[in-house]
């Protein structure tokens, strides 16, 4: 049984083919059957009706009637008002398989089903395994691919969402890397701005030592400083009309809230206009915040270092060009001494510019996306953001559109995607927090995950018959928190990425069934076989493919889909389509090894072939997971 990819963002599908340099050229895999059988079905329904038409090739769902079906003479009959199955006679009559296809047939109502040639399907693999890039057909697109992820502020602790807007955008930028697309991994960190000021001026009263400064010294000063220089009762009074005794009560109460937001105001002041020694305190905030972010990502095995930050202070110098160009194009007006650009589709406005001449996130977002389609090349622009920013990014992209920000250097129109995720919840099905109520921060959850993880296999490891056992403890524990980081990294990736998920490592570390884990393990058990063989890699990269019963022949039509696959996720953005495939990979060698002795083989040729399409299953299997950025041990 094939089990079908579970789809999320259909809107996607209309994202430009993420290889090709035209907009209407669609590049497909060469050694994927369904490439070949396309052009040929094409050319028959041409013949037969007179234009170009899809000819639905899918994949059987029932291999006994079949690898391969032909839908198209349903719908063409339906618009031309004849016979579908007819039509469908017609088509299979002119089509030309030879050496293809040992068996096609018209069945129900129009079908065409098609049965390969067991040695077609050899050579096409042998030339498979053969290819550098596993198949994928080497991209036209010049442009760049760039990946928003992360976006962390400074002087606060990671939480549980950065968890998936870090590893979400490291997959897709790791995928579009695979298609061989120049990709920039771009963190926005929140960097300036009055909150970082806050934080910044409370520490210098305190007298805080910046040299031996923790995240969590600036965590308490930055919550320390917005309950310092709260006055919204004040605010809401005036608001209110309150009387003026109660008025002036509250300004003698507040008198030491207005005096730190002055005293951060002049702070800003002066980093703003390259005060060194605030500039130099500033960094060191910096630096602390990114300590447990780098150290994060080592342990996620996440590709985001120095060279990706580009945060709000990078941009600060661009915000005034920003007002100027849509005043300047008549796209931004005044209103009440702001600046806002109104859409002709929505009530709402995008303020850009504030009555006191102070800029917002917005504003600092569009001038990222003209840095990031124009300077930094980008074709597709991914903000893996929150769910909850989805007018914001609506907003942000159409006013980029209206003075043409949403185009490269050379004039390519660029394609601007917010790809919004749910939360991470509990068992509660509420967001996750730790038992005494506080929000999980990234750190107390990946520390969870991995002693989880180091746990089950120490615990395995104890069983004499393990292949791990007998491994130093240090060899366990990085096994542990591979496994750990794989179970949190894979429940994330696999599943639908709009919606919230119930964070649970009693399942996600299981080695059985739809886990991270369970898909490192097959990857484990396929290099034992091959190490057991005792055959060399050029041995068997040499032998003949033997492709003789149903499990040889379903592994190996499988293998012959990871090109698509890949190139199917770069066109959706689509991640739970890895997680799918792999997973029937697994089952599928799972029932190709039970059904089809390995090392105890018939003869010599089986062997081989069998220890081949072992080998070539365990290559897929790590190339996906490194979609996933999930490591594959050779023992668990």
């Amino acid at each position: 049984m094939v089990v079908a990819p579970r789809t999320t963002r259909a809107a996607f599908d209309t994202i430009a083919d993420p290889m090709s340099a035209s907009p209407n050229a669609i590049l497909r895999p060469p050694h994927d059957p369904a490439t070949v059988l396309e052009d040929r079905f094409r050319a028959a329904i041409r013949a037969v009706a007179g234009i170009d038409a899809d000819p639905q090739i899918r994949v059987s769902a029932n291999a006994k009637f079949g690898d391969f079906q032909v839908n198209a003479a349903m719908s063409l009959a339906k618009e031309r008002g004849a016979n579908p199955r007819a039509l469908a006679e017609e088509i299979l009559a002119l089509v030309e398989l030879g050496g293809i296809a040992m068996k096609c047939e018209v069945a129900g109502p129009g079908f065409i089903n098609v049965t390969l040639d067991a040695e077609y399907i050899s050579a096409q693999l042998a030339d498979l395994s053969r290819s550098a890039n596993f198949g994928i057909p080497a991209a036209t697109d010049r442009h760049a691919v760039v990946v928003d992820l992360c976006g962390v502020n400074v002087a606060k602790q990671m939480h549980v969402g950065h968890l998936r807007a870090t590893i979400i955008g490291d997959s897709l930028a790791r995928v579009f890397e695979r298609l061989g697309r120049k990709v920039w991994r771009e963190n926005h960190l929140g960097d300036w701005g009055l909150p970082i000021a806050m934080t910044l001026a409370k520490l210098i009263r305190e007298r805080a030592d910046f040299a031996r400064l923790t995240l969590d010294d600036l965590n308490r000063a930055y919550r320390g400083a917005q309950r310092e220089t709260d006055t919204s009762d004040l605010a809401a009074a005036h608001a209110n009309h309150c009387g003026l005794h109660r008025i002036a009560e509250l300004e003698i109460q507040y008198e030491p809230a207005r005096a730190a937001m002055e005293d951060a105001k002049k702070t800003l002041v002066r980093l703003q206009s390259g005060d060194a020694e605030i500039v130099r305190l500033w960094e060191r905030l910096i630096e602390v915040t990114m300590e447990q972010v780098y150290d994060a990502a080592r342990t996620l095995n996440v590709k985001v270092g120095p060279d990706n930050n580009r945060g709000e202070s990078f941009f600060r110098d661009r915000l005034g060009g920003v007002i100027e160009t849509f005043r300047a194009s008549g796209h931004a007006k005044s209103d009440r001494g702001a600046m806002v650009v109104p859409f002709t589709d929505r009530e709402r406005p995008l303020l850009i510019q504030k009555s006191d001449g102070g800029f917002l996130y917005a504003t600092t977002d569009l001038a990222a996306v003209r840095f990031r389609t124009f300077e930094l090349d980008g074709s597709l622009v991914v903000y893996v953001v929150d769910a909850r920013q989805r007018d914001h990014f609506k907003d942000v992209f159409d006013a980029a559109r209206l003075v043409g920000w949403n185009r490269t250097a050379d004039g390519t129109e660029s394609t601007l995607v917010h790809l919004g995720f749910g939360a991470v919840l509990g068992p509660d099905k509420k967001p996750l927090k730790t038992r005494s109520g506080e929000n999980f921060t990234l750190k107390d959850l990946l520390d969870e995950a991995c002693e989880r993880g180091t746990a089950e296999v120490t615990r395995r490891a104890a069983d004499p018959a393990s292949p791990t056992h007998g491994l130093a403890e240090s060899e366990l524990r990085a096994i542990g928190t591979a496994v750990g980081i794989a179970a949190v990294k894979y429940a994330d990736l696999s599943g639908d990425l709009t919606k919230d998920y119930v964070f649970d490592l009693d399942r996600m570390i299981a080695f059985e069934g739809d886990t991270g884990p369970y898909l490192q393990y097959a990857h484990a058990r396929i290099a034992s076989i091959l190490a057991k063989s005792g055959e060399s890699t050029e041995c068997i990269a040499d032998t003949t493919l033997r492709l003789e019963l149903p499990a040889e022949r379903a592994l190996a039509l499988h293998l012959l889909r990871y090109a698509q696959m890949t190139l199917d996720v770069g066109r959706t953005l689509e991640t739970n389509r890895v997680g799918a495939y792999l997973s029937q990979l697994a089952t599928l060698f799972n029932g190709f090894y039970q059904a089809c002795p390995v090392l105890k083989a018939d003869d010599a040729a089986t062997r081989l072939s069998r220890l081949r399409l072992c080998a070539m299953t365990r290559a897929v299997l790590a190339d996906g997971l490194s979609l996933y950025g999930i490591i594959a041990p050779d023992r668990m």
